[in-house]
C-alpha cells in the first residue's frame, strides 16, 4: 500500500498556499479594476466624480481631459462587449469539441465488486462516477460540469501497480470533489471575456497548475510515492484531456510534481510574465483614468459668467487646451475664458 503520511515538505506547502491566495487576489483585483470603471458611472448616475465647479486638476483642464478621454472610455466599452461575444463563441466551440470527443468514446462503468470498483471505493471515489475506456490515449482525466466523472484507460490497472492505480484514482477523486472542470471552464470564460488583459489568461493557467498540485496533495495523504511513481510511468503518454476537462498528466508540471511528492523542495513557477503585468497595468490605468474623467460633468452653457460653465471649446482643440491654468503653448489657441483673469506664463 501507500505511504502513511504526506511526503510534501511543510515549508513548500505554505509557500504554495501563499501563491494560491495571491492568484485568487490577483484575479479578483483585475476583474474589479477592469470592469468597475467601465460600468461604474452608469451605476453612480448623476453623482459627480468631481464637482462641476472644479475646473482644474493642477494645471490640467478637466473639461479638456473629459473630451480627450471619453473616446478611450468608449473603446473599453466596445472591448467589453467584444469580450463577452468572444467568450461565448470560444467557450461554445470548446464545449462542442469536448462533446464530440466524449461522444466518440466507448465508456462503461466498472463491474460492481470488481478490483477496479473496490480500488475506487478505497480512495473515496464512487465507482458510479468511474468510466473505463478502451484505447484511451490519455491515461486518466476528469470531465463533467454538474456531475463530473473520471475516465481511465481500461488497461491502466494492469499497466500500474495496485497502489499506483489507487493513487491515480485518488488524484482524480480530488478533481471530482472540487468540481475542477467547471471551475476552470468558468475561469477560462473570464479570461476570454477580458482578452485584452493577457495577464488574466496567464493567471488562469497558474490556477490550472495549482488544481493539479491540490489533487496531488489530496492523493499524497496515503499515496505520495505511488503517485510519483505512476506519474513517471505515464510520462509522455498524455496527449492532453479534451477541453473542458482536467487531465492527470501535465508535461510542464512533471518535475515540480515528482520533486514535491518525493519530499524534495520544488520551484513554484508561474505563467505570468513581466510583459503581461506591464501591459495589464497600462490598460488598467487607461480604464480608470478614462472612467474617472467621464464622470466629470461638462459645462452646461457656453457663457463664461455662468459658474457652471467652463471653456466649452470644440473637441478638436482639447489637446491645445489641456494645460490651461496660466499656461500658453506656442502656436496653439489660448482662447480660454478663465485665462482672461489668470496670470499668463511668458512664451518661450
Amino acid at each position: 500500500m501507500g505511504t502513511t503520511a504526506p511526503a510534501v515538505l511543510s515549508p513548500l506547502v505554505r509557500r504554495e498556499s501563499r501563491h494560491r491566495r495571491n492568484l485568487l487576489l490577483a484575479l479578483a483585483g483585475m476583474l474589479v479594476l477592469s470592469i468597475s470603471p467601465v460600468l461604474g458611472h452608469h451605476l453612480i448616475g448623476t453623482v459627480p466624480w468631481f464637482a462641476a465647479s472644479e475646473a482644474h486638476l493642477w494645471v490640467f483642464c478637466l473639461v479638456a481631459l473629459h473630451h480627450l478621454l471619453a473616446p478611450v472610455h468608449g473603446v473599453f466599452h466596445l472591448l467589453l462587449y467584444a469580450g463577452i461575444a468572444f467568450a461565448l463563441v470560444d467557450r461554445t466551440r470548446a464545449a462542442r469539441r469536448h462533446s464530440a470527443v466524449m461522444g466518440a468514446l466507448t465508456a462503461e462503468p466498472p463491474r460492481p465488486g470488481s478490483r477496479i470498483a473496490r480500488a475506487a471505493t478505497r480512495v473515496g471515489l464512487d465507482p458510479a462516477r468511474l468510466r473505463l475506456v478502451e484505447g484511451l490515449p490519455n491515461p486518466a482525466f476528469t470531465s463533467g460540469w454538474w456531475h463530473p466523472r473520471v475516465f481511465v484507460a481500461r488497461d491502466l490497472a494492469t499497466r500500474l501497480a495496485p497502489d499506483e492505480f489507487e493513487a491515480v484514482l485518488a488524484h482524480e477523486a480530488a478533481h471530482v470533489r472540487r468540481r475542477d472542470p467547471l471551475r476552470l471552464f468558468l475561469l477560462r470564460s473570464l479570461a476570454a471575456m477580458l482578452f485584452w488583459l493577457p495577464a488574466i489568461r496567464r493567471l488562469v493557467a497558474d490556477v490550472a497548475d495549482e488544481a493539479e498540485i491540490s489533487a496531488d496533495d489530496a492523493a499524497a495523504r496515503t499515496h505520495a510515492l505511488p503517485l510519483a511513481s505512476a506519474i513517471l510511468r505515464m510520462a509522455g503518454a498524455d496527449v492532453g484531456p479534451p477541453d473542458p476537462a482536467v487531465g492527470f498528466q501535465r508535461a510542464d508540471l512533471l518535475e515540480r510534481r515528482i520533486r514535491r511528492l518525493a519530499g524534495e523542495d520544488a520551484q513554484v513557477g508561474t505563467h505570468v510574465s513581466g510583459r503581461s503585468i506591464g501591459g495589464a497595468a497600462a490598460a488598467l490605468v487607461a480604464v480608470w483614468l478614462s472612467g474617472a474623467m467621464v464622470l466629470h460633468p461638462l459645462p452646461s452653457t457656453g457663457d463664461p459668467s455662468d459658474p457652471v460653465a467652463h471653456c466649452t471649446h470644440p473637441h478638436a482643440w482639447s489637446v491645445s487646451h489641456l494645460f490651461c491654468r496660466g499656461v500658453r503653448l506656442r502656436g496653439l489657441p489660448d482662447a480660454c475664458p478663465h485665462l482672461l483673469n489668470a496670470p499668463l506664463a511668458p512664451r518661450t
